[in-house]
């Protein structure tokens, strides 16, 4: 009798509710690719732009609109990339916008023609240090106003730094000056990438507590494949360190500090605009007198500026750059695969 009464009650049982993971969406692919990689199979990670959009002028579509009212999380670089997007990341809220560049000890650097270091203390991410370059010495990237989450908070931030000689130079997108100022592309060092794997991590943990094992798990075995591909494109690259070469748009630094290339040589300060007379000139001094070999165009844009300034040089155009890995597939493995790409174009051409 106890038996029979007792299997209603356990069929009346309902099982306990199961959270789904929260709906993420990242800015561009490379970061879409950090967040998917600590993801996993468990949702599938939203990108705004498409493999064949420029972050620097991008059109939010109504679509994107409404797919970021719905977001539970953001994940962009920060308005130096993406200008567009503050506004839409501000009104989502500090809990849902995760900002890479405000993240605390995220290396940074200034636009500038040398390889200028700017250690936010961090010298030394597991085991890997920055190699110290010569160059001035700036204090403008405070991050005190962020909390431990590098949580956008949007306070607004000075990079104005003085640049004389790039004045007649400067390339604005709706206000942000490509001529100086942070570099925002600082996915291309991989320790950064290293560090913001943990904050994703921490960051889907706090939102999905039931799958904070799995989020750190994924984060750590990225960061080691990471890690890995970090010594190995450092062993590729090292024979490349006095050769120096010609690039689109001033996007490589992070790229070049940390492999120790010699810094590449800009046609284009940045890339909303042709540079002005006055600079093509210098570059083509540049090229003269650094006795470049290689020049490479960059995906998405004409490769015309890049073979009208080593016309006469005997340079070699190699193939298409990509630094934010468009055109590349897309999913987790596209980070790893960009950092490989850029190193394979740049020996493929300079060895």
């Amino acid at each position: 009798m106890r038996l029979f009464l007792s299997l209603p009650l356990l069929a009346l049982t309902a099982p306990a509710a199961i959270a789904a993971p929260p709906k993420v969406i990242a800015d561009i692919p490379v970061v879409g690719s950090l967040v998917q990689s600590v993801m996993g199979d468990l949702a599938e990670v939203s990108v705004l732009m498409d493999d064949g959009a420029d972050p620097h002028h991008y059109q939010m579509r109504p679509s994107d609109a409404r797919n970021l009212q719905s977001a539970e999380l953001l994940v962009w670089v920060g308005p130096e990339l993406t200008p567009w997007l503050e506004r839409a990341s501000s009104n989502l809220g500090s809990d849902t916008a995760l900002r890479l560049l405000a993240i605390d000890g995220t290396h940074l650097r200034d636009y500038g023609d040398g390889p200028e270091i700017h250690d936010h203390a961090h010298e030394d991410h597991e085991g890997h240090a920055h190699a110290e370059h010569e160059g001035e010495d700036h204090e403008g990237h405070d991050h005190a106003d962020h909390d431990d989450h590098g949580h956008d908070d949007h306070a607004d931030h000075d990079h104005d730094h003085d640049h004389e000689d790039h004045a007649d130079e400067s390339h604005d997108h709706e206000g942000h000056d490509h001529s100086s100022g942070t570099d925002p592309h600082a996915w291309l060092d991989p320790l950064n990438a290293q560090l913001w794997l943990k904050e994703i991590a921490r960051e889907l943990a706090e939102k999905d507590p039931e799958n904070a094992e799995t989020y750190r798990a994924n984060a750590a075995a990225t960061s080691e494949r990471i890690a890995e591909l970090n010594e190995t494109l450092t062993a590729q690259l090292r024979p490349l360190a006095d050769k120096p070469f010609v690039v689109f748009h001033d996007a490589y630094g992070y790229f070049t500090d940390h492999f120790g290339l010699t810094p590449a040589i800009a046609v284009s300060l940045g890339d909303a605009s042709d540079p002005s007379a006055a600079h093509l000139s210098k570059v083509r001094d540049q090229i003269a007198d650094s006795g470049v070999t290689c020049a490479f165009p960059e995906y998405g844009h004409s490769a015309a500026l890049v073979e009208r300034v080593i016309e006469g040089s005997g340079a070699t155009i190699g193939d298409e750059l990509s630094p934010a890995g468009r055109g590349l597939d897309g999913g987790a493995e596209l980070y790893e695969a960009a950092l490989t790409n850029m190193a394979d174009t740049l020996t493929n051409c300079l060895k």
